[in-house]
């Protein structure tokens, strides 16, 4: 088994911690409560050959959303191998600071793996035409749609990353 560091970003109240905790936990909250600092969740992928030979366990840092770009200057980030970056598809703000987050992963942690997750799929009727960041429509970067509240794409979100990270040997 191996162990990697897995960041959650994105701007206050897209959902980082009820997709977590979806996935550990496979629960959902209607209550919000903002993280303070840092959430540290762990989670096994199980093995899935060839893809991911071994198990990995991730271990999850549901971060504050408060810190914005600072955040990579921030012990927090440090020795992380990959992130997932959360945006609320029923706020458009937090889709364009989705973008912002990218590039500060990018210049701080180059070559690590990152998914953009477009989360609150259940708040908008057809999500698919949900108007996106240019930089969202034509990412190479992995995209995935998700519901906290319904499980939506919540594991797909995770363990693609893994495997991602695994591929990255990082």
């Amino acid at each position: 088994m191996i162990a990697r560091k897995l960041l959650i970003l994105g701007e206050i109240g897209v959902g980082k911690t009820s997709l977590v905790r979806r996935l550990v936990l496979d629960e959902m909250t209607a209550d919000y409560i903002p993280t303070m600092g840092v959430d540290i969740y762990r989670y096994a992928v199980a093995a899935a050959p060839p893809q991911r030979p071994q198990q990995i366990d991730l271990v999850i840092w549901d971060i504050d959303g408060n810190y914005g770009q600072s955040i990579f200057r921030h012990v927090y980030s440090k020795g992380a191998s990959g992130a997932l970056i959360v945006g609320d598809l029923s706020r458009r703000p937090t889709l364009d600071l989705m973008v912002g987050l990218a590039h500060g992963f990018q210049d701080a942690m180059p070559g690590r793996h990152f998914t953009f997750v477009l989360n609150k799929t259940d708040l908008i009727p057809g999500p698919e035409t949900a108007e996106l960041p240019d930089d969202l429509r034509t990412a190479r970067q992995s995209v995935l749609w998700t519901s906290a509240r319904s499980g939506e794409n919540v594991r797909q979100a995770f363990e693609s990353t893994a495997d991602a990270i695994v591929r990255r040997e990082l």
